[in-house]
């Protein structure tokens, strides 16, 4: 799997939120192996989607396709500033990734020495379903700089506010601090999601 990660600053919401929509109605249908994207906004109007590809070649066959160029600019218009774009290969999913069923989602970013033991930690799902069931899934895209992109699926806010106050196991606390020690964290409070 390949993931996109697009982020910036928009004060438009509507009109971006209708412009992914438009995407998902009238361009997905040709971008060969598109799997999904989840997106929303903080509440300091930053902008943060995360689009799941097959493969980095599906996903640049889709860039270098004539209508997502236009699509593009069009999104580019509505931003108030620089876009960052991250893409990674290097991705691991935890339970089934996400759910298009998510009531909120959080986005974290960061940096990490040793990703391994992040990919671990994910991997061991029964001890997080068992932990936190307000947890639906997540992704892990890793940049080759370490730069990390997790993105997770919480059946509520509120759940996932609960869950938060649980200290976890002791190996997994301090991978989790190790991972977490200069992250950023974005809020999606409305998140919405597309699919093929």
């Amino acid at each position: 799997m390949f993931i996109q990660i697009i982020q910036g600053k928009c004060t438009q919401q509507d009109e971006l939120h209708a412009l992914v929509d438009e995407w998902r109605r009238d361009l997905s249908p040709g971008a060969t192996g598109w799997l999904g994207g989840t997106y929303g906004f903080t509440d300091d109007d930053m902008f943060v989607g995360v689009v799941r590809f097959e493969s980095r070649e599906a996903a640049m066959a889709n860039s270098d396709r004539p209508e997502q160029g236009e699509w593009a600019e069009r999104m580019m218009a509505l931003m108030d500033g620089e876009v960052e774009f991250h893409d990674c290969d290097d991705v691991t999913l935890m339970l089934d990734g996400g759910s298009d069923q998510a009531g909120f989602v959080q986005v974290i970013r960061g940096t990490i020495d040793d990703p391994e033991r992040l990919k671990a930690m994910l991997a061991d799902t029964d001890t997080i379903h068992e932990m936190r069931p307000d947890i639906l899934g997540a992704s892990l895209a890793v940049e080759p700089d370490g730069t990390f992109t997790e993105t997770v699926a919480f059946t509520s806010e509120e759940a996932a506010r609960a869950g938060e106050q649980m200290e976890p196991p002791e190996e997994m606390r301090r991978d989790l601090e190790d991972a977490m020690k200069d992250a950023k964290f974005y809020d999606l409070h409305h998140p919405w999601f597309a699919s093929p």
